[in-house]
């Protein structure tokens, strides 16, 4: 390979990424000040400096325990805490340097191993006023052995296809096991075959401006209220009301702010978002957190997992124009692809978390299997290969920066860039492409990793102060680190 060669410096994009990077150092720090006002961001001399929360020299990113952090993760399920070897996949995805998962609060009895949080009786059915202790121990357990090894937990309160379908017969929430209320009463009927974003079943509709249904709602508060009573003991968690929901705005809104207040009840300060089902983050829906701020205090954009390439790129990049002005972290919690799913192939799911880790995501884990490459071995690589890009270059250090490259081809390569210091440049299949360092005088290191296999790979060297091209070393995934070189100019 040659870095020597010149090209044309001729950009891809406009030039909105360096007004964009402007305006975020102009506002972190008055932003900062605003998401205090809003109880995300807590006064540190009050205790509260440890717990996960946007970080406040640059709320685009988490920090925990005082340090900012990039989070990252993959897992085999959802809803780990029910899982019977939980510990064991704890420290697999703590090994390749995952720090990060996702948590639904579900219950499927067709999957044999998983309990409900209620009391069973001996005929079968279910006393929504009495608790399963093995339940709660089994959350507690999660909660305690994440904290002891630093993993953040988002968990997901209400997950939409545990109430519909094939789910919904055997729920305790269904009137014809439980002895608490028929269905003459809770309005809920016995059957939504129906997939639940129809919107039809009316367990997503019971808050106070919605169809105020108290009989309902009394026993979901009462579950919202357990979980918090372990939940609340700890400072690495982060809340996310639905997973994909198409419910009304107020769903979600209720829930929101009935956490937040139940935590300043218990002294404590905690974040929350909603995720909805929209595949297009453009959709009007979004909007509801990205244009609340005062309400949601990050925002989870996984659906745009749903999309590819550009496009992939370009969505999650209007996002962080959209809330630039009022920064705050973007995770995508569910990176969806594999070969073993319709959302795409394995080379989708490895594109899609890269094109969120260098485009300024502050969390990104991969789905379960088989929708996600969960924690299997490219799962693995990636994780390992982001740790060690993040050795060389903090990610919360740079901007994405395709403006900066030249002669490439749709979806070849994407940037971010603290410009004349680092450079960290992804290619998703090989190729070359036109680096911008014209206004970078001296020398610079630049440092492979096979995303492949997660290791490293060659190093090599290159002059600033002009456009040279940078080659990958073969096909495949590879991830660049380019760093100026100590006393050189």
């Amino acid at each position: 390979m040659s870095n020597s060669t010149f090209s044309p410096g001729t950009n891809d994009v406009s030039s909105a990424g360096h007004s964009l990077r402007r305006r975020i150092m102009n506002t972190a720090l008055s932003w900062t000040l605003i998401l205090a006002g809003t109880g995300c961001l807590a006064d540190n001399t009050a205790g509260d400096a440890g717990r996960i929360q946007p970080w406040t020299s640059n709320p685009r990113y988490w920090q925990y325990k005082g340090q900012p952090v990039l989070l990252l993760g993959g897992s085999k399920d959802d809803n780990l805490f029910q899982i019977p070897d939980l510990k064991a996949h704890l420290d697999e995805i703590l090994a390749p340097g995952g720090n990060y998962i996702r948590n639904t609060m579900s219950d499927r009895a067709d999957l044999g191993f998983e309990v409900y949080p209620f009391g069973h009786l001996p005929d079968g059915k279910y006393d929504l006023d009495e608790w399963n202790e093995e339940y709660w121990r089994r959350f507690e357990n999660l909660l305690r052995w994440t904290a002891e090894r630093d993993i953040i937990v988002q968990i997901e309160v209400w997950d939409r296809f545990d109430y519909s379908t094939k789910n919904w017969p055997p729920h305790p929430y269904n009137p014809k096991n439980n002895i608490n209320y028929t269905t003459e009463q809770s309005g809920l009927a016995v059957e939504y075959p129906d997939h639940p974003g129809q919107n039809r079943q009316p367990f997503f509709f019971t808050t106070p401006k919605q169809r105020n249904n108290t009989v309902v709602l009394k026993y979901q508060q009462r579950f919202v209220d357990k979980m918090l009573s372990y939940s609340l003991k700890h400072d690495h968690l982060l809340y996310c009301m639905d997973n994909e929901t198409s419910a009304p705005e107020a769903w979600g809104d209720y829930w929101a702010e009935y956490i937040k207040q139940s935590a300043r009840e218990a002294g404590k300060q905690v974040c929350v978002t909603e995720m909805w089902d929209a595949w297009d983050l453009k959709a009007e829906e979004h909007k509801r957190t990205f244009d609340h701020p005062e309400r949601y205090d990050f925002c989870d954009v996984s659906q745009n997992n749903q999309k590819k390439a550009q496009e992939h790129w370009n969505n999650f990049q209007w996002v962080r124009v959209r809330v630039a002005s009022q920064p705050r972290p973007l995770n995508t919690v569910k990176t969806y692809g594999a070969d073993t799913g319709r959302f795409g192939n394995n080379r989708d799911g490895l594109e899609r978390f890269w094109r969120h880790v260098i485009g300024g995501a502050a969390a990104a884990r991969f789905h379960r299997p088989g929708s996600g490459l969960g924690l299997s071995q490219p799962a693995v690589a990636t994780i390992q290969a982001a740790r060690k890009l993040e050795s060389l270059i903090k990610l919360w250090d740079i901007e994405p920066a395709n403006e900066l490259l030249s002669d490439r081809e749709g979806n070849e390569a994407y940037l971010a860039a603290q410009p004349g210091r680092a450079y960290a440049l992804y290619f998703t299949d090989g190729g070359a492409v036109g680096l911008d360092l014209k206004h970078a005088p001296g020398r610079f290191g630049v440092r492979w990793i096979d995303i492949g296999s997660g290791e490293w790979g060659q190093s090599e060297r290159l002059d600033g102060g002009r456009t040279v091209t940078v080659t990958a070393p073969a096909k495949g995934q590879w991830v660049a680190a380019i760093v100026r070189l100590a006393g050189t100019m």
